[in-house]
């Protein structure tokens, strides 16, 4: 069929002459079907209205529009924020930044924190019998020789001898002060893989672009990014009108016990409970994502549980074995936890989802379908689940959603002839922030009840005895928390409040302001959250608004790209300038907030 054929072809009759001939009495028929279908819709929705008739979901899900979805309302955008009073200050802070000669400078500050080594290791004895924490001491002299005008103009507190706390004070003693946060110490560097390393690990080589070595990204570019950041100004003159206050720990790569829980016991002690304004400690950055700049400050993080497995048995000579060992047991029981991952499941009101609907309002790449789901999944659960399959393609999106494990130590045996009375394994377990620490215990219990009465065992979950007691029993099944470390998911800190809208404005400043754009749609920031768990653990009496960002420039991948806890750690010596300038625009920002 030609086109002109097509469209002269009518799709309805238009004239009483193309209409078939109706029967007898067949209008007033259909009027009445008419009628007695309007009835019942009114009647439908009358009922519905007072939730007698409830719409079915289904129904609802294929007719709900995405018409009333805002990308401004889903995630709203702070305009970037500039300072005014210090704007002079700013921008010529801004161009020595730029130079050189500040690169230089730059380089060998971190540079020379890196070559000196201050690694962490777990289960380390308290501060004063433990020597290898002597090892922080070299590090402080560095700061003090480095830093010179800022050691000579704060306050400088050592709480539990290496933990470092700085004030540097306002003129107004009634605003609340900032409190940023960063670690001093390292993940050790494992002998067997020195080779493995471009340069050696505690050279802090800068080949032009780039500077190595252990501590380079985590978490030194934070500490020293800060550190220059006030050196700079107190070398421009620049004194506070709000205070700024510099908690930094030095055991945070195995949970802060010694040091952040120290340091914050004194800051709640000297300034006392919800004392500061904001605090931001090392997190999210920004990178490209579904052709997007985001970035991305945490805003909570997710929980914490080492569950110890252990199984005893009857030992004996390895020549006549049992049906199974407690090796054998024990691997039973841990094939099962892996066979039974928790489920995840994205839910309205938590963060990454908040993240997935600002990816849906911003993110040009996101495929379409996608986007669609993620529009309509404000109130359509089909729309939920699709957007959910969709978006747990990505292994790292599925696993910031739900709560994981891992099962990371294992122990068993002493003699290859010798039956092994006891072996044990620890699970590692990263909670959702929708879930508990008890939810957590629960499940674990649950999941392994069935196996200890078939193995015939003793069963203890954190303390309280599942199985009947004062019955024979073969062996033990005992689980627990292995360390004593259980930590809950960390508070939400709100992103509706002026402090987020502050931060964000900073980062849009900031990345403008480095890159001479101007604009505010350069780069979107989307709330997240943090995998694991940073020294902000400790301080959560000290502000609701806590915020874990240090600005760091993933690219194309994350944070974790640039050897972070692994061989060849770097950073890109431009990403640290734009650090440094970071820390600079805050603290200035803040300085003029009006709360």
């Amino acid at each position: 069929m030609s086109k002109e054929e097509y469209a002269a072809v009518p799709l309805l009759p238009s004239t009483a002459s193309h209409a078939a001939p109706r029967k007898k009495g067949s209008c007033r028929a259909g009027l009445a079907v008419v009628k007695a279908l309007l009835f019942g819709v009114g009647l439908f929705v009358c009922l519905n209205a007072v939730g007698l008739s409830p719409i079915p979901r289904c129904v609802t899900d294929r007719l709900a529009p995405d018409h009333h979805w805002k990308a401004e309302e889903q995630c709203p955008q702070a305009t970037a924020v500039v300072p005014t009073k210090n704007a002079e200050l700013w921008n010529s802070l801004g161009d020595t930044y730029g130079t050189d000669a500040f690169r230089s400078r730059a380089v060998e500050w971190l540079g020379g924190a890196v070559r000196v080594p201050t690694e962490s290791y777990d289960k380390m004895g308290p501060v004063g019998e433990d020597k290898r924490w002597e090892a922080f001491g070299p590090f402080h002299d560095y700061l003090s020789g480095a830093f010179p005008l800022t050691h000579s103009s704060l306050e400088l507190t050592k709480v539990n001898t290496y933990g470092l706390v700085y004030v540097w004070k306002g003129s107004d003693a009634s605003l609340k002060p900032l409190l940023l946060l960063a670690h001093q110490d390292v993940v050790p560097v494992n002998p067997d893989t020195v080779d493995e390393w471009n340069h050696p690990p505690y050279s802090g080589y800068f080949d032009g672009e780039r500077i190595w070595g252990r501590g380079s990204s985590d978490d030194k570019s934070g500490l020293i990014g800060i550190l220059s950041a006030i050196e700079s100004l107190l070398e421009s003159g620049f004194q506070p009108t709000r205070g700024v206050v510099l908690g930094f720990g030095f055991d945070e790569e195995t949970s802060g016990f010694h040091g952040a829980a120290s340091i914050s016991k004194h800051l709640e002690k000297t300034f006392g409970e919800n004392s500061f304004l904001l605090l931001v400690d090392e997190g999210g950055g920004f990178a490209i994502e579904y052709g997007g700049v985001v970035a991305t400050p945490g805003i909570a993080e997710k929980g914490y549980l080492d569950v110890r497995v252990e199984v005893t048995s009857p030992g004996g000579h390895s020549s006549i074995p049992p049906e199974h060992t407690t090796i054998g047991i024990l691997s039973q029981l841990l094939v099962h936890y892996e066979e039974n991952p928790y489920e995840a499941q994205l839910s309205r009101g938590t963060p990454v989802y908040w993240k997935a609907q600002c990816l849906a309002a911003y993110a040009t790449d996101l495929p379409h379908k996608l986007r669609k789901d993620l529009k309509k999944s404000v109130k359509s659960d089909k729309a939920l689940k699709a957007a959910q399959k969709e978006l747990f393609k990505s292994k790292a999106f599925h696993a910031l959603v739900g709560t994981t494990q891992a099962i990371d130590l294992v122990n068993g045996g002493v003699k290859t002839n010798a039956l092994p009375e006891r072996a044990w394994a620890v699970v590692n377990h990263r909670i959702a922030t929708d879930s508990s620490v008890t939810s957590i215990q629960a499940h674990d219990t649950k999941l392994l009840k069935k196996l200890a009465e078939h193995f015939n065992l003793s069963y203890t979950a954190f303390g309280a005895q599942v199985s009947e007691q004062d019955v024979p029993a073969y062996g033990t099944l005992t689980i627990s928390d292995a360390w004593g470390g259980g930590l809950e998911p960390a508070p939400i800190s709100p992103i509706d409040a002026r402090e987020y809208a502050l931060l964000s404005g900073t980062i849009k400043a900031t990345y403008n302001a480095h890159r001479s754009l101007t604009g505010d749609d350069n780069i979107f920031v989307a709330p997240g959250i943090m995998s694991g768990n940073t020294d902000t653990r400790w301080y959560w009496a000290l502000t609701e608004h806590i915020y874990r960002y240090n600005h760091h420039n993933a690219g194309n991948g994350t944070s974790l790209a640039n050897g972070v806890h692994t061989v060849n750690e770097f950073l890109v010596v431009d990403s640290f300038l734009e650090v440094i300038r970071f820390f600079t625009t805050l603290i200035l920002n803040v300085d003029e907030f009006e709360a």
